[in-house]
């Protein structure tokens, strides 16, 4: 089929032979969202307004700590935590829990509290990533239903990482009538757990490989298996 609007990455990402294309594409997002993100664009009032509501989840700021750009870091954190203080000094100065009765205050949300809450869900860069990863999602599925090279590719890939096994599975649904969701689904499940569990052997051996009584015997497919097998099950890749 032509290549059309995300086709592109999509494809790639299946052609790469790794063993989870989903956390491919997102690694790849993630990293061009911090680029922006660490990039020129941290000087600009609109990108400095949301980094300054949103914030950053921990795992956003530690890369972005990572980054050689430690300026841009102390002026975004700087900014940040700024509108922090004056929000949370009038929220603190207004909430009065003393004024309220027991059982009001039990079950009622302290606006502080709600405040933290909400900012703790928020990051600039997931915001980034989100929407684009969403609609490569919609993408497996649209070439799921209109490429036969596509469908092939996933046949032979091999597999998922289980965090993103299941949200193919949930979204299939979204996206599929029945009869293709159940032909989605068993290519799914085979293509997931013949390769988990073939990763799990790999580990295993590295175990095994481990003990005096194999210690001339051949490491086979072991040696990175514990970096296949942290992406199989923590969506997360591991580079040497």
């Amino acid at each position: 089929m032509a290549e059309q609007l995300y086709t592109i990455p999509v494809n790639d990402a299946f052609d790469s032979d790794c063993e989870c294309p989903l956390c491919l594409m997102a690694k790849d997002l993630e990293e061009d969202a911090i680029e922006f993100t660490m990039g020129p664009s941290y000087m600009e009032d609109d990108n400095r307004e949301m980094t300054d509501k949103l914030g950053f989840c921990p795992k956003h700021i530690r890369m972005m700590y990572a980054n050689k750009n430690k300026l841009g870091v102390a002026l975004m954190l700087n900014t940040h935590m700024n509108k922090t203080i004056k929000d949370m000094k009038a929220l603190a100065e207004k909430d009065s829990p003393s004024s309220k009765g027991f059982f009001s205050r039990k079950q009622e949300m302290s606006p502080v509290v709600k405040y933290i809450k909400e900012l703790e869900s928020t990051c600039f860069v997931c915001q980034r990533i989100d929407p684009v990863f969403d609609r490569y999602i919609h993408t497996i599925f649209h070439m799921w239903k209109k490429d036969p090279d596509f469908k092939a590719k996933i046949e032979k890939s091999k597999g998922f990482c289980t965090y993103h096994y299941g949200v193919l599975y949930e979204k299939g649904a979204e996206h599929l009538n029945q009869q293709q969701y159940d032909e989605f689904r068993n290519v799914l499940n085979k293509v997931y757990f013949d390769n988990i569990e073939r990763v799990n052997g790999d580990v295993s051996w590295f175990i095994d490989k481990h003990d005096y009584r194999n210690k001339e015997a051949d490491w086979k497919n072991s040696k990175d298996s514990l970096q296949r097998a942290i992406i199989k099950t923590e969506h997360t890749i591991i580079e040497e």
